[in-house]
């Protein structure tokens, strides 16, 4: 990875990136475990409640554990400030409430995370936001959805479990001319695989509770603000007192102090503090991921018994190109296989050993799923389809484990079937 823009290389960033010395020379940052903080005047709270001093007041709007774990992930994603918040749930609802509101649209691709989807499609709908959905691989399609009310472009950076990988730039660019912000939820690729700010991302959203935090021992999720956009915008007057006060920090300052504050939906320091450990590692965890990745998506292309794989970084992906060049040769460490039918997808899964059967992604183990009949387990077969989910689908986060054990494991179910 070449070198930022504070002068450091990114897998140094993410060590020492946005930290200052902790107390007593602590080389940690310390778990700050208080819901309020005191001050020693009236005075003193006064002015950190009218925005005249600089403070800690309560950990539903800041604690220095979580603002230490923000100053980290603006660092690393060369943001200008981050929010961290209790979920990826959390920070999507929480930046998309940010912008939105009643009347207006959001236009998203098709290809989703099934929470997120339900968000943008029955949640939202309820208080008077419509969200369009498009094929993320149609920019022509995507073009022409964009209409007077659209106030937002949504887009992840490998759909999951679709694992098809939009052209984030030419996302951008539709969402530039058409004077409305780019979200762009990097969870599947993190930073390691894109740089989604440099892509022209306006607003990068994160699950930390996958590959970032990687040890799967903590949920919270993060919103990263480029500083890019222009919120000086007739389409934006709810940002007009924002952007008089903070200029391009419009987006962060109306999010922490007003939908973020009201919806209450803040970090506990010990996950901010966990999430923050793992961060460290993410360099390495990601190389393996990907490597190991590859190995197994090639293994199982191969195997008589697969009827199919879906992974960016195999060559006859329709994906591989833009992916090639998106991610800096790497492909992520999540893939999706086909088998013949449910039941063999039930059957493979039951006879793994080493892989668990469990609802996440981006753990140091490998994972196994069965979309159609969990995650989006409510949603109609139309929908399904949209979202790239058949029932002869199988997701795996593929783990850091060593790849030939990880091989033999699949290997050995799939002899069994």
């Amino acid at each position: 990875m070449g070198e930022t823009a504070t002068g450091m290389r990114f897998d140094t960033k993410l060590i020492h990136g946005g930290t200052a010395p902790g107390p007593y020379g602590a080389t940690k940052t310390p778990i700050i475990q208080s819901s309020a903080f005191a001050y020693d005047t009236a005075e003193e709270l006064e002015d950190l409640f009218k925005g005249r001093a600089i403070g800690q007041v309560y950990t539903r709007i800041g604690n220095p554990t979580l603002e230490a774990l923000e100053k980290r992930l603006a660092a690393v994603e060369d943001g200008i400030a981050a929010i961290v918040t209790a979920s990826g749930m959390a920070a999507i609802t929480t930046a998309v409430m940010a912008i939105v509101r009643s009347g207006d649209e959001i236009l998203s691709s098709a290809s989703l995370f099934g929470g997120t989807y339900s968000l943008f499609r029955d949640t939202l709908a309820n208080y008077g936001i419509t969200t369009r959905f498009v094929d993320p691989t149609d920019l022509d399609a995507l073009a022409a959805a964009v209409n007077d009310a659209t106030r937002l472009i949504f887009v992840e950076t490998i759909g999951n479990p679709k694992m098809d990988v939009p052209d984030i730039a030419a996302f951008a660019a539709i969402a530039q001319k058409s004077g409305v912000p780019l979200m762009v939820d990097a969870t599947v690729s993190t930073p390691y695989l894109a740089r989604v700010k440099e892509l022209g991302a306006d607003i990068v959203v994160h699950s930390t509770s996958k590959f970032i935090n990687g040890t799967a021992n903590s949920i919270g999720g993060a919103i990263i603000d480029s500083g890019s956009f222009d919120w000086n915008s007739a389409k934006f007057p709810h940002f007009e007192p924002f952007y008089r006060k903070y200029r391009n920090f419009a987006f962060t300052a109306r999010t922490r102090k007003l939908i973020h504050k009201d919806f209450g939906a803040c970090a506990a320091p010990l996950n901010a503090f966990l999430v923050g450990e793992g961060l460290e590692t993410l360099a390495l965890r990601m190389e393996r991921h990907c490597a190991n990745a590859l190995k197994l998506a090639g293994f199982l292309a191969a195997h008589e018994k697969v009827a199919w794989v879906n992974y960016p970084g195999l060559p006859d992906s329709p994906f591989f190109e833009v992916a090639n060049r998106q991610f800096q040769g790497r492909f992520g460490g999540v893939l999706t296989l086909g088998l013949a039918d449910k039941p063999s997808a039930f059957r493979l899964i039951n006879g793994l050993k080493l892989a668990k059967n469990l609802a996440n992604i981006g753990d140091t183990k490998t994972l196994v799923i069965h979309p159609a009949s969990t995650i989006c387990a409510d949603y109609s077969l139309e929908v399904k389809a949209l979202m790239g989910v058949s029932e002869e689908l199988v997701r795996v986060s593929v783990g850091i484990e060593d790849a030939r054990d990880i091989v033999a494991d699949f290997a050995r179910a799939l002899d069994n079937l």
